[in-house]
């Protein structure tokens, strides 16, 4: 069980991450989003750190719905994410989605 703020719980949905660096972007993402209050700039917060961490290049989505009621929810879909092995994962903080994976 990953551990995340009081106020927020970390749920992973998918990876093939290890533990401790999903640890990482889970902590990660608490710093951004205590910074940041638009999705857009807790994903570019999350992309940059994991890129210091862990080398370019990676990639990072963060929302609350990521799809229509006509579309798959992207827990269903995102094996079809193209990504280096050991480096995706999607996981709930709280009530937003994070999409994270190197690529590239």
């Amino acid at each position: 069980m990953l551990h995340a703020n009081a106020n927020r719980k970390a749920v992973v949905k998918n990876t093939d991450m290890a533990e401790e660096m999903q640890q990482v972007a889970v902590d990660i993402c608490e710093e951004a989003m205590e910074k940041y209050t638009v999705e857009k700039d807790i994903a570019a917060y999350l992309k940059k750190e994991m890129d210091k961490r862990y080398g370019p290049t990676w990639h990072c989505v963060v929302g609350r719905n990521f799809g229509s009621p006509n579309m798959t929810p992207l827990y269903l879909t995102c094996s079809y994410v193209t990504h280096e092995t050991h480096s995706f994962v999607y996981f709930y903080l709280g009530q937003s989605a994070v999409l994270l994976f190197k690529s590239g």
